[in-house]
């Protein structure tokens, strides 16, 4: 069953140095039950597909195609219905929780915020409610800490907090923008074995937003990798590594370090990374938007964007070097 669907989405955004695409055309599905992650750099539209679908949208922000959430489209309802849609049924973790919890208020009070408004629980069922959730999140003593305020937790336990809040109302679909972030690799596999254990639990649709391939590729069924605000590789996680064919995603999967890894003369490998920068939406190029810092680039990527290329049966890459890309990749060290 289709839980969300997005169909051509757009997002320009109005700036002062000018008007620019921070989404082209983006289309994806998510089924109930099911885990779609979104990878890319900072900048290829990853978190502002987020905020479309939450229409969190800022206002300088326009937007054109369709967003539609079990049925209804999220782009032609109004804020009193999104609202209602909102924290409720569809519930996203953002990437940094010390700013996005409020500082001033203990985080108990924050967790039950959503019970009360949504579910219409009162203070004394609510707050009972907020321990259960900071419990079943991993916060060590929830009764004692549902008190204490964000800076009394360390980033590892205001994450399980915002976690806790996202899953209050039992949400269909589950929005997790880079939840991983500054957090050591012990506490990012922590956090990771939770998310999986919840989307068990719920049933939830997930959508996992990282710049981490390594992070994705043990986390969810099916990836989009993005560049430019478009998707440029999609396909199921097990295939797209099997056969990583856009020279983008490859770059994200050489950037990842390795234990192991070698130069070839006996010390260790320098880490790859990928030339040049993401370019600026005012700025994109009429072509591949990967043109300018790809080794394979030719005069035809600069004439019009690259359709998108089967590779596979539902893996698809949106390059016309795909074959050279393939070939590198396999001959690659």
């Amino acid at each position: 069953m289709t839980l969300l669907e997005v169909r051509d989405l757009s997002v320009r955004i109005e700036g002062a140095a000018g008007a620019g695409l921070a989404v082209r055309d983006l289309s994806l599905e998510v089924d109930k039950g099911a885990t779609l992650g979104i990878v890319g750099e900072s900048g290829c539209g990853k978190s502002m597909t987020a905020l479309a679908i939450m229409g969190l949208l800022p206002d300088n922000a326009a937007t054109s195609g369709r967003i539609l959430f079990d049925g209804t489209d999220l782009l032609a309802v109004g804020e009193e219905r999104l609202c209602e849609i909102r924290g409720n049924r569809i519930a996203m973790v953002f990437q940094e929780p010390m700013t996005s919890l409020n500082p001033v208020q203990p985080i108990g009070r924050q967790v039950s915020e959503a019970l009360r408004l949504h579910r219409g629980l009162g203070r004394a069922a609510a707050r009972s409610e907020a321990v259960a959730l900071l419990d079943r999140v991993g916060i060590p003593q929830p009764a004692r800490r549902i008190d204490h305020y964000p800076h009394q937790l360390s980033g590892g336990q205001r994450q399980r907090v915002m976690l806790a809040m996202a899953l209050s109302c039992g949400p269909d679909l589950l929005i997790a923008d880079e939840p991983t972030t500054a957090l050591d690799v012990t506490i990012q596999k922590q956090i990771l074995d939770l998310l999986r254990g919840l989307i068990e639990d719920f049933g939830m649709g997930l959508i996992l937003i990282s710049h981490d391939l390594g992070v994705v590729a043990e986390s969810v069924e099916r990836i989009i990798v993005m560049y430019g605000g478009a998707a440029v590789e999609r396909g199921a996680t097990a295939t797209i590594f099997h056969d990583l064919a856009h020279p983008y995603s490859q770059g994200l999967f050489n950037a990842v370090p390795r234990l192991g890894r070698s130069s070839g003369t006996g010390g260790p490998a320098r880490l790859a990374s990928i030339r040049g920068t993401v370019p600026e939406l005012k700025d994109l190029p009429e072509g591949c938007t990967f043109a300018d810092r790809c080794e394979l680039a030719s005069d035809a990527c600069r004439g019009a964007p690259p359709p998108p290329v089967e590779v596979a049966p539902g893996h698809t890459a949106a390059c016309i070097h795909v074959e050279r890309a393939r070939q590198r990749w396999r001959t690659a060290p």
